[in-house]
């Protein structure tokens, strides 16, 4: 299984998004997803549910508790504080891929700033 987890700002749209994740792609060398992923609040957001609709994939949330399970590579204290992780990407898409998951590619953020992408599969 493929995952990106993505993580973003409130005010962040669609074209936030889709930046974020189309680097992290980049940076994979391409390749097709499983599922799109973030923390389970942040996945019912409009610009996440859109983004997931546009790419015909499922849009997946986890919970906090399982977020708080995850050692990621990144570590951001404003993440860390609210979400108990580093990375919300990072362990989103940890955490949907399953136990023996690794990360792919570590997080990206938009050119905007709004917007994380990290890509893991198992």
């Amino acid at each position: 299984m493929r995952v990106a987890g993505i993580g973003f700002r409130g005010a962040a749209g669609l074209a936030s998004l889709q930046d974020a994740l189309q680097r992290a792609l980049d940076a994979a060398g391409g390749g097709t997803l499983d599922a799109l992923v973030s923390e389970a609040a942040k996945s019912r957001e409009p610009a996440f549910r859109e983004l997931a609709q546009l790419l015909q994939l499922p849009g997946l949330g986890v919970t906090q508790s399982d977020l708080e399970q995850m050692i990621t590579p990144t570590q951001s204290q404003r993440i860390q504080d609210r979400f108990g992780t580093g990375s919300l990407a990072e362990a989103a898409a940890l955490a949907a891929a399953g136990p023996q998951a690794q990360l792919v590619v570590q997080r990206v953020i938009s050119g905007d700033g709004m917007a994380t992408a990290a890509i893991a599969e198992s």
